[in-house]
């Protein structure tokens, strides 16, 4: 699951989206990657955001999953002022083990994931192995080939989302 946000107080939006995930009883948090702050992509006049995975294990089906994550972004007040733009708090479902699903509401994997060093970044840092379900390459090397030139830099270590 990738967190992200851009407006307010970044930490703490990303800290409290963490803390709710690990209330819910069908959620185990496994890891939580570095925070990183990150240049804003194709919309370039914003703030630049915080961004980190979080490595869970689930009960939930998908669309449960996705609902429980919309749940908690409309609990920390999700504001998003346009598409690409500005958001207080963003969890996206990135992966569900190896699952493909397409359908209105809910693609996985998500569309941009192997695209975007956002989530690259720190999913190679906490499962360098993974495999994406369609590309069939490593988080690792999916990394290595990845051409572009939005910056990412560490904030704080992983133990960042504990206060």
């Amino acid at each position: 699951m990738g967190l992200g946000s851009n407006l307010g107080d970044r930490l703490a939006l990303c800290r409290e989206a963490v803390g709710r995930l690990q209330e819910n009883p069908a959620i185990k948090i496994i890891k939580v990657s570095s925070l990183y702050e990150t240049e804003p992509m194709e919309f370039l006049e914003q703030e630049w955001f915080y961004n980190a995975v979080v490595q869970i294990q689930t009960t939930a089906a998908p669309d449960q999953l996705l609902n429980d994550c919309q749940s908690i972004e409309n609990r920390l007040r999700k504001k998003v002022e346009f598409p690409k733009g500005p958001r207080t708090i963003d969890l996206d479902l990135l992966f569900y083990d190896q699952e493909v699903v397409n359908r209105p509401g809910l693609t996985l994997p998500h569309p941009a994931a192997a695209e975007r060093p956002f989530v690259l970044i720190p999913l190679a840092e906490i499962a360098p192995d993974f495999i994406h379900p369609l590309l069939h390459e490593s988080a690792q090397s999916l990394l290595r080939r990845l051409k572009t030139s939005s910056r990412v830099e560490k904030k704080f270590a992983p133990g960042w989302e504990s206060v």
